[in-house]
């Protein structure tokens, strides 16, 4: 059987004979890269050839202007004898409906687009994204001039905005922002980024963290942070910081240094990018911290042609909420040229912690990284020297380790290891950290006590824990 040459394209379809269900997938194709369609071929590129050929040569470009209105290009060809019709599908810089529905080619199935997804495309085929429309009801009065003044330090500071613009007006701010609209009006960009409550425009403006022991069931304590999205990355590290993770104390010289358990800075930009990327129509950022590692997932998959690991070489910038990306680049939080997760590769190495994981899944992208914990519950017979993670034993006050018997339960030694690593850690916060009430705790607190090895300097209040060194006593 004859084959033909097929012409070089990035999509090119096979079909045996002509049904009008491929209308269809010439608009799904039209909405996508644009295809070659074979009728008459089969896939191993014989051709098997077509009946009623000229009746074909005017039925499809007449059904396909019709119905779609786009011209598309249908030629005939032979070979052997064998008739078989070729149809040229463009890329269309519009969005195309086949009788009122609209579909799109992705990978290799073909999707008909619907509610957010449906409205993300339209956007994008229009040149705007999501955060580019305007709100017919809100004013510049809905807008905190504190978040405003916020942003103007943090680009100040970075070098990306003038100091002259200090004190510049919150009009004055939103112009060069472009988060007007033509006739004044507030984009959503502008609500999210400045409301003094923009949970009264979108519902899922939040930041869930939830700490897990065993599995999703075993919630242990969850937060919310709502708000305006510029100051939400500081409100989630303090709570971070005072609640989910430690900061071990060492000293340098004469200086007392509290580090984060993981890299600040690559944290930081594990969340900017979680939140100037998030589909706003979607859920809720959610991070999910567990004894050894942390989830980031936020609604909203890579852009198309993207994969994990596009995000770990260098690659183009492809924001989802363009205006959202932009104040965040004058604010210094994120770059413009796709090098975030290199920032975030040399931030966790440096800090001796594997690059995090990235995956795209259930609709969005998910970031796993390693804790540094120090806090962790260990094995009922483990001894402290035995179960402290390398190199934390060597900094331990003197025979501390050696005075603490084997055998010693899990729970007291994660409370005699939080204590150490932050002095000022409260019972609340050891209770929340470990599962268990602040009664218990102070149980555990106690048996420390009796054994000589930790004591409470101070008020309950304003005090801090310090562990007897045996060469002071």
């Amino acid at each position: 059987m004859a084959k033909m040459k097929p012409r070089e394209s990035q999509n090119v379809e096979y079909k045996s004979s002509w049904h009008d269900k491929y209308l269809e997938w010439i608009c799904g194709f039209a909405n996508a890269q644009g295809a070659v369609m074979y009728f008459g071929v089969n896939d191993d590129h014989e051709v098997i050839g077509l009946e009623n050929v000229d009746r074909l040569m005017e039925d499809i470009p007449n059904k396909i202007v019709t119905t779609m209105g786009i011209v598309v290009d249908v030629n005939l060809y032979e070979v052997e004898g064998l008739d078989y019709i070729e149809v040229v599908v463009g890329p269309s810089n519009i969005p195309i409906n086949y009788r009122g529905k609209y579909y799109y080619r992705s990978g290799s199935t073909m999707q008909e687009l619907r509610g957010p997804a449906l409205q993300q495309f339209v956007l994008k085929k229009m040149g705007r994204s999501w955060d580019d429309i305007t709100n017919e009801f809100a004013t510049i009065d809905d807008l905190d001039r504190s978040a405003i003044d916020y942003f103007l330090r943090k680009g100040i500071k970075a070098g990306r905005i003038s100091e002259d613009e200090a004190n510049s007006s919150t009009q004055s701010v939103l112009e060069n922002l472009h988060l007007l609209s033509e006739d004044g009006k507030l984009k959503n960009a502008a609500l999210l980024l400045f409301a003094k409550n923009p949970q009264c425009y979108f519902t899922c403006v939040e930041f869930k963290i939830g700490r897990f022991r065993k599995d999703e069931a075993d919630l242990i304590t969850q937060d919310v942070i709502e708000g305006n999205i510029i100051q939400m990355t500081d409100r989630v590290m303090d709570i971070l910081k005072t609640k989910y993770f430690t900061s071990p104390i060492h000293y340098e010289g004469m200086q007392r240094i509290e580090k984060l358990e993981v890299p600040e800075d690559g944290l930081r930009e594990i969340f900017y990018n979680a939140i100037a990327h998030k589909d706003y129509m979607g859920a809720p950022i959610q991070m999910r911290v567990w004894d050894d590692y942390c989830e980031i997932w936020n609604e909203g998959g890579l852009p198309s042609g993207f994969t994990p690991e596009t995000l770990l070489k260098k690659h183009s910038s492809h924001p989802r909420n363009k205006n959202i990306a932009y104040a965040f680049f004058k604010a210094g939080f994120i770059e413009s040229w796709g090098r975030g997760y290199k920032k975030i590769r040399e931030g966790f190495e440096g800090a001796g912690l594997p690059m995090p994981k990235i995956e795209d899944i259930e609709g969005g992208v998910r970031v796993t990284f390693q804790r540094n914990n120090v806090g962790k519950l260990h094995d009922e017979t483990t001894p402290l020297s035995e179960g402290l993670p390398k190199g934390l034993s060597e900094r331990l006050p003197k025979g501390l380790s050696e005075r603490l018997p084997k055998g010693l339960s899990k729970t007291t030694i994660s409370v005699c290891v939080m204590t150490y690593s932050n002095r000022y850690v409260s019972r609340k916060e050891m209770a929340d950290s470990i599962g268990i009430s602040t009664t218990s705790v102070q149980k555990h607190i106690n048996k420390l006590k009796a054994l000589g090895v930790l004591k409470r300097v101070d008020s309950a209040r304003n005090g801090h824990w310090e562990f007897v060194d045996e060469e002071t006593e």
